[in-house]
C-alpha cells in the first residue's frame, strides 16, 4: 500500500506575503523563512538598496516568486496607503499574508521629546500597520479570503527601559491593537497575532553592541539563556503563526526573548 503524504501544517505553499520593513534585520529574516516555507514574498523597503535586491534574490533562490516595493510608510494618509497597497497588488497579486514589521526607534530623553518625533514613532509603529491591515482586510472580506496578519511588537510593550518612552508606548499600542483586531476580524476568518522580540542583533543594534561590551554583557545577564541572537530566531515563529498549524491562535503575542520577560531579578555575576 502506498502512503499518501499530507502537506505539512507549517507549510506556506500557495500563500503570498507582504512583509514591510524587510530589506534588513527581523523583517528580512522573516521574509527568508517564509520563502523557505513556500510563500511568495513581496519585500518592502523605504528606499531602494542593493541589500533589498539581494533579499529578493535570496527568496527567489528558494524557488518562490519575490518582488520589491519601495515606499516611505511614514507617509500615512488615505491616498498614500491606497497607493502603496495598489503598488503591492500590482507587483504581487493575491496577497493573503500581511506582516506589519516596519518600525522605528528615534527616542531621546523624555524631557526632550518633541511632538514631531513622538508622532513619527506612532505613525510608523502603529498607524501604518493599522491602516494597512484595514486596507487588506477589506479586500479579503470582499473576496472571501481567510487572510492572516502578523505584527512585530516588542518586549518593550511589557517591560520599560530608559530613553524609550515613545517607543515603549507605541509597542504597547501594537499589543492592544492585535487583541482588538482579533475581535473585529476573527469572525471573518482573518487571524491577527504578533511576535514580541527581545534584544536582537540587527544592523541598528549592532552599532551599539559592537562598541559597548557592557551593554551586551548586561543584556546577557538579564536573559536566562544568556543569548542575544541573530534575527533568524524570529523566522520560525513568524512561519508558525501564519501557518495552518496556528489555526486556532488569535489575538496573541508570542515573546521571543530567551526568557527575559519572566525573570524578575537575576543574580549578580558570581553571586
Amino acid at each position: 500500500m502506498t502512503k499518501t503524504s499530507k502537506p505539512s501544517p507549517f507549510s506556506l505553499s500557495g500563500h503570498r506575503a507582504l512583509v514591510t520593513g524587510s530589506t534588513q534585520g527581523v523583517g528580512e529574516a522573516m521574509a527568508i523563512a517564509m520563502a523557505a516555507a513556500g510563500a511568495d514574498v513581496c519585500i518592502h523597503g523605504h528606499e531602494r538598496t542593493t541589500h533589498g535586491d539581494d533579499v529578493v534574490r535570496r527568496c527567489q533562490d528558494l524557488g518562490v516568486d519575490a518582488s520589491l516595493v519601495i515606499a516611505d510608510l511614514l507617509d500615512v494618509d488615505d491616498r498614500a496607503i491606497q497607493r502603496f497597497a495598489g503598488d503591492v497588488n500590482a507587483a504581487m497579486p493575491g496577497i493573503d499574508l500581511l506582516v506589519n514589521n516596519a518600525g522605528i526607534y528615534i527616542d531621546v530623553r523624555f524631557e526632550d521629546m518633541s511632538v514631531s518625533r513622538f508622532r513619527d514613532t506612532f505613525r510608523l509603529n502603529v498607524e501604518a500597520g493599522f491602516f494597512l491591515t484595514q486596507t487588506f482586510a477589506k479586500q479579503w472580506i470582499d473576496e472571501g479570503v481567510r487572510g492572516r496578519v502578523l505584527f512585530t511588537g516588542s518586549i518593550n510593550a511589557f517591560l520599560a527601559e530608559p530613553v524609550h518612552v515613545a517607543y515603549d508606548a507605541s509597542k504597547g499600542a501594537v499589543a492592544a491593537m492585535v487583541r482588538s483586531l482579533c475581535v473585529s476580524l476573527a469572525p471573518h476568518g482573518i487571524r491577527v497575532n504578533s511576535i514580541a522580540p527581545g534584544l536582537i542583533r540587527t544592523p541598528l543594534t549592532n552599532a551599539v553592541l559592537s562598541h559597548q561590551a557592557d551593554v551586551l554583557r548586561w543584556m546577557e545577564l538579564h536573559t536566562p539563556n544568556q543569548t542575544v541572537p541573530e534575527p533568524n530566531v524570529c523566522g520560525g515563529a513568524a512561519v508558525f503563526l501564519l501557518s495552518d498549524a496556528a489555526e486556532h491562535i488569535h489575538g496573541q503575542t508570542l515573546l521571543i526573548d530567551g526568557g527575559m520577560s519572566v525573570w524578575q531579578q537575576p543574580d549578580l555575576p558570581g553571586g
